[in-house]
């Protein structure tokens, strides 16, 4: 029997965040095993580690109908599990989409630092598809904020809204969307309202997964910080708050840090273990 342990990412209260589940040792489990685990789980993503001696783990994981490259509400649920079992300090995760290092506080905070992130424009006509999918127009985009692919270890499309009233009412065609996604290669699209300058409001699709929403996205939040950087819209040393589930009544709370020199970005955020 394959032991499970349920954590929520991004909160400290077990009624917020997203949920992800852990496998601290997945050695044994075959693909096939660790995707039905996944989906008889529910949850947006699990983490299967396997430890490959030290503090350094294999890591793969599974939404409820696929595999994806990196999660980082699922690495940070990770991250702490393990620090429960053997304190904090550095750890070292190689994933699909590359090594990803994860540093756990005293107080069981963990920072993850993503792979080399990069940022592509959107043609016209993927635009136009998306946005249909979703049910919006172009009128309801923040044009000084325009539409882009953003990756940082998993690719997400990133579109701003002008208004929060937009960003809250969110009900788009489930399989038109998921159908785009898969053309593009997406995990999420960051839909994001921007209350101030380094604080953000964001809401992340996820119907390749099998998942209507995803309550707090960390890969699409250290996306989302390569995003801003390229476009000049965030210092070389900024800090920023991302806002995530408030609409879904499961409230989220990401910290995304970019830093002068190094091109990767840095998301932080607590986890609680459900026991429930």
């Amino acid at each position: 029997m394959t032991t499970v342990l349920r954590y929520a990412a991004f909160t400290t209260d077990p009624s917020g965040g997203n949920k992800a589940g852990v496998v601290l040792d997945a050695t044994e489990l075959t693909d096939d095993r660790m995707l039905a685990v996944a989906a008889e789980l529910g949850y947006s993503e699990t983490a299967f580690l396997t430890p490959l001696g030290g503090r350094d783990y294999r890591v793969r994981y599974f939404a409820p109908t696929m595999e994806v490259p990196f999660c980082g509400h699922a690495t940070i649920a990770a991250a702490v599990a393990v620090a429960e079992q053997t304190g904090p300090g550095d750890l070292v995760f190689e994933t699909k989409a590359g090594t990803v290092p994860v540093a756990v506080d005293e107080e069981l905070r963990a920072t993850l630092t993503s792979v080399e992130p990069h940022v592509q424009e959107v043609d016209q006509a993927d635009l136009q598809e998306a946005l249909a999918a979703l049910d919006w127009s172009a009128a309801d985009l923040d044009q000084s904020l325009p539409p882009r692919f953003a990756y940082a270890g998993a690719r997400h499309l990133v579109l701003a809204t002008a208004t929060r009233e937009r960003l809250a009412d969110l009900s788009y065609d489930f399989d038109r969307l998921a159908t785009f996604m898969t053309a593009h290669d997406l995990i999420t699209l960051q839909l994001v309202w921007r209350e101030s300058a380094a604080v953000f409001h964001v809401r992340d699709p996820f119907p390749v997964g099998g998942v209507v929403e995803d309550p707090a996205t960390g890969a699409a939040a250290a996306a989302f910080g390569a995003y801003l950087r390229e476009l000049g819209q965030a210092g070389p040393d900024a800090r920023l708050t991302l806002h995530q589930g408030e609409d879904l009544g499961s409230p989220g709370l990401l910290h995304v840090e970019l830093r002068s020199g190094d091109p990767r970005v840095r998301v932080s955020g607590a986890a609680v273990r459900l026991t429930d």
